[in-house]
């Protein structure tokens, strides 16, 4: 019997292109025609779907958004409160101006503070104010920044297959719908890298107007690295523009760049600033952002109140609890735990990233069919489960416990699967997908 989530998903794929709103939130991600689409209630560290179910979420945690946990009662009385209140009117709303005094008093190296709901909107933003400073137009970038014709733009102008942004986004990402004279305008170097930044910056004198980069995502930066790619948008004049939206308040309170030492002229903060409630920022030193009133960005939902009172009383949570840590500890016992018993089971499973946004691969010629199997077994012990682990401070350790103890009930068929080599015929409804597909 078909369940009541896959039944509005295949309704939804009718209605909505591309099923849902977000490529990492399609089930055909996780275990096609298994993973349930939809929650009803969400709550600390567990989801409800349609069918009643009761789930740990040991994956994603809303993509990263919910890093206090799902519906945090400190940030939702917040957010109802300000509900109540009303929250949107023909004025502004005060708490923008008072989020704007709490991200500058954590970050003394900015100034100004601009506004949107929406991490690659944030960016978009951010990029735009880098050109509207520099009166220039290319932008050399690594790692996931957004979906926006400015970033896409990348794969205008490749050669490869794959697209310039692979390794960065997804493979094989055709910028369709971008407009053509943006080619050249987006120019990809990989992280740790110096010298290939150096490359585009002999190439086009004088034309860089940023250069944006996470802070870090998996890696550490090499020693000099970040040092280096400060120095050289000093030379250049360039705006650095650090994205701090995944890794922001995981590893560091305020972000990867105050851990590091690193002092760019943006920064953008999104997902995890609102717990779950649309928010983003830009935050910026005053000569940089003043650029924004010299181009037109603007947008009505910018001003609503939840996001800003949502963002308030998670930074009011992460100042009194030492969230990273918490973060840490969780994602070591797993990975630790989780490790041992593949060991005892001759699975080869490796662990990359940051504890606190730990990604986990079979080292297998089948692997992504071996996590799929995996997934769609840890679901029948009611735990959502991936090929990643975003800790939350919802986590606990009896939360770990239960993960292990399933995966101790799971992880011998796997084994065993990986072993014959039967594990097609273990997911009948096919292997999880691994990038950009389009969805018939």
């Amino acid at each position: 019997m078909i369940s009541a989530s896959q039944a509005l998903y295949e309704k939804a794929k009718r209605l909505i292109p591309g099923g849902t709103q977000l490529l990492s939130k399609r089930p055909e991600m996780f275990a096609p025609e298994n993973w349930p689409a939809y929650y009803r209630e969400a709550q600390g560290c567990e989801v409800i779907d349609l069918d009643g179910n009761r789930l740990l979420d040991m994956s994603i945690m809303g993509i990263g958004t919910c890093l206090l946990g799902y519906n945090d009662p400190d940030v939702s009385s917040a957010v109802i409160r300000r509900i109540k209140a009303g929250s949107m009117s023909s004025l502004n709303n005060p708490e923008e101006v008072e989020l704007a005094e709490a991200l500058l008093e954590i970050h003394p190296w900015a100034e100004q503070v601009r506004y949107s709901r929406t991490g690659g909107e944030a960016m978009a933003i951010a990029v735009r104010i880098a050109r509207a400073k520099t009166r220039r137009s290319i932008v050399a970038f690594c790692g996931y920044h957004g979906w926006h014709d400015w970033y896409l733009a990348a794969n205008l102008s490749s050669k490869d297959s794959g697209g310039q942004l692979q390794g960065h986004l997804l493979p094989g990402l055709e910028p369709n719908g971008v407009p053509d004279g943006l080619s050249g305008t987006a120019l990809p170097f990989r992280y740790n890298h110096l010298d290939e930044l150096e490359a585009i910056i002999l190439q086009h004198p004088d034309q860089l107007a940023a250069v944006v980069m996470e802070p870090t995502r998996h890696d550490e930066p090499a020693p000099g690295f970040l040092e280096g790619v400060r120095k050289l948008c000093d030379q250049t004049q360039t705006v650095l523009v650090v994205d701090e939206i995944t890794a922001g308040w995981r590893l560091h309170h305020g972000g990867a760049h105050l851990k590091y030492g690193l002092q760019p002229d943006i920064a953008v903060f999104g997902k995890a600033l609102g717990n779950g409630h649309p928010i983003a920022a830009v935050i910026g030193k005053g000569k940089v952002m003043e650029a924004a009133q010299y181009s037109f960005i603007s947008s009505s939902y910018w001003t609503e109140g939840v996001g800003p009172a949502a963002a308030l009383a998670t930074l009011n949570k992460l100042k009194s609890v030492d969230v990273p840590r918490h973060l840490t500890t969780i994602s070591e016992r797993l990975r630790a735990g989780l490790g041992d018993l593949a060991k005892r089971l001759g699975l080869n499973i490796r662990f990359s990233g940051h504890p606190a946004i730990t990604i986990l691969s079979f080292e297998d010629p089948q692997a992504s069919a071996l996590q799929t199997l995996f997934t769609i077994r840890m679901l029948e012990q009611g735990i959502l489960a991936g090929s990643g682990f975003y800790a939350s401070l919802a986590h606990r350790e009896e939360h770990v416990e239960r993960f292990l103890k399933a995966s101790g009930k799971v992880l011998p068929e796997v084994a065993r699967s990986a072993e014959i080599g039967d594990v097609l015929e273990r997911i009948p409804n096919g292997v999880k997908h691994s990038g950009f597909s389009r969805l018939t």
